[in-house]
């Protein structure tokens, strides 16, 4: 081969990034799924966790036909299974291949660990029922999504207390990766659940964008006034802060950053204090959320989807919340059906995530064309529209629509549907633990406070605390009143 035919078949080389890796990982695993209405369980090898109170009964394989290989050893077979699918996504993205199936290998099993720990009965027991089952007098009620919170604190205790190994760990932490494939199953399961409750889906779909297009067209410049009149930040700086406090967190400040051509630095020390925030948000907003929006349970969703900046912490935050309020629920004898909530969460994000590529467009018209005409780079093109495109929305996309048209075509094997959605939910579970020890694993405050985050930070709070959260409550509420999910037949 020439060297010139040899460069041209470089040039020709597919390389993904995480948002197409994400979207073809999630689709596979939920076709695979699918496959399980003919008859052909290809999944149910996959593990889940129980709640315990010997650590020996925590797991056991999904699919029945599987129960004879036990919880070890199905907890084996799916991290094996995901070493080799992310290895070769590894691969995909131009990672370090062999360094990254090190260190996933400990990822996987300190977050494992770690939501194998939340469902611990005196931490997630739910119900009076359940309390009994377990044999337990008392329990923290934080069900069996509280695994998440142990996944993250557990990463912040890396983080901050032994900074080597999160530094070694590095390769393997990407949270936009795994939330990311993890929203892309979801679409599959909430395809499945809407399917019987269109209408109200379609309202909440509509609604939801309303909502975004409501709160962001407030959001926006008044971060971005805070920011220059308050605090004297240059407009270089205060644009990305504005995008990433009342946008999505890192991927629109970072957008935002490139669309007006600024430094590099500042988008990323304000994708690091999205990251702080989102950690005090998960902490903070889903237990609020349960204290005062049990009763208006797609309020609370939407208020999650408006106020938690970055994918992985909403997403994860819907899903405490879901299980929080469905709990708060149960106990009151109201069943909700499941998914409706974290499925509003996601949508929000979801309409969120495509508004950064518009929204990253119309800034860098304005500033090529008024702000900074002679900036390298020429004028704004369209196509840059596309170019930030979330690509694993796609995935989204096409698992809902799969899911749907399943859902609607096999109405009489409603148990069938309920499988598919179920052993999804497996591999959901499993991306989202990820993210969450990730996040924790990214949280080292005293090396981002080292890095100039005191100034930025403030704004932050001002603009959060100050009217961010209580304004998407507000829209929320305005949108969302009197909305609830179907009853649980």
């Amino acid at each position: 081969m020439t060297d010139t035919t040899a460069s041209q078949v470089e040039r020709a080389a597919v390389h993904l990034n995480e948002d197409w890796v994400a979207a073809i990982l999630g689709i596979i695993v939920f076709v695979l799924a699918l496959l399980g209405l003919g008859g052909v369980d290809l999944l149910g090898w996959a593990v889940k966790s129980r709640l315990w109170t010997d650590p020996a009964q925590s797991l056991a394989p999904f699919g029945k036909s599987y129960a004879w290989l036990g919880g070890l050893a199905s907890l084996a077979l799916t991290y094996l299974a995901l070493l080799a699918v992310l290895s070769a996504a590894a691969s995909a993205i131009r990672a370090n291949v062999g360094r990254f199936a090190v260190t996933f290998s400990a990822v996987f099993w300190l977050a494992y660990l770690a939501w194998d720990i939340g469902g611990y009965a005196h931490f997630a027991a739910e119900t009076p029922a359940e309390l009994a089952k377990y044999g337990v007098t008392w329990s923290l009620h934080l069900t069996a999504e509280g695994g998440y919170i142990v996944a993250l604190i557990v990463g912040l205790l890396i983080a901050n207390f032994f900074p080597g190994v999160a530094a070694w760990l590095d390769e393997a932490i990407r949270p936009d990766l795994y939330v990311k494939i993890a929203i892309v199953l979801l679409g599959g399961a909430i395809g499945i659940t809407v399917a019987g409750k269109l209408n109200l889906a379609s309202a909440v779909f509509v609604r939801s964008l309303a909502a975004i297009v409501e709160a962001y067209l407030i959001y926006w410049p008044v971060v971005y006034f805070i920011a220059r009149r308050y605090f004297g930040f240059s407009r270089e700086a205060a644009a990305p802060l504005a995008s990433g406090i009342s946008i999505c967190g890192v991927a629109a400040a970072i957008a935002t950053g490139g669309a007006i051509r600024a430094r590099s630095q500042v988008a990323v020390l304000v994708a690091s204090l999205v990251v702080v925030f989102a950690v005090i948000e998960l902490f903070l907003l889903p237990f609020l959320a349960s204290t005062f929006l049990a009763h208006e349970p797609l309020v609370a969703a939407s208020w999650i989807g408006l106020a938690v900046k970055t994918d992985g912490a909403a997403v994860a935050a819907g899903g405490i919340t879901e299980a929080l309020i469905d709990a708060k629920n149960v106990a009151a004898g109201v069943h909700y059906q499941p998914g409706w909530i974290l499925g509003t969460t996601t949508t929000i994000k979801v309409f969120i995530d495509v508004f950064i590529g518009v929204w990253a467009f119309v800034l860098a018209h304005v500033w090529t064309s008024y702000i900074n005409p002679n900036a390298p780079g020429g004028k704004a093109k369209a196509s840059e529209i596309w170019e930030r495109f979330p690509k694993f929305i796609l995935g989204f996309v096409l698992t809902f629509a799969l899911g749907l048209a399943a859902a609607l075509i096999l109405k009489g094997q409603a148990p069938a549907l309920k499988a598919v959605a179920d052993e999804t939910t497996i591999f959901r579970v499993v991306f989202f633990v990820l993210t969450f020890f990730s996040i924790g694993v990214l949280s080292n405050f005293r090396r981002l406070w080292a890095d100039g985050l005191g100034k930025l930070a403030a704004v932050y709070v001002v603009s959060l605390f100050g009217f961010v959260i209580w304004v998407g409550l507000f829209i929320s509420w305005l949108f969302f009143h009197g909305v609830k999910p179907p009853l649980a037949g």
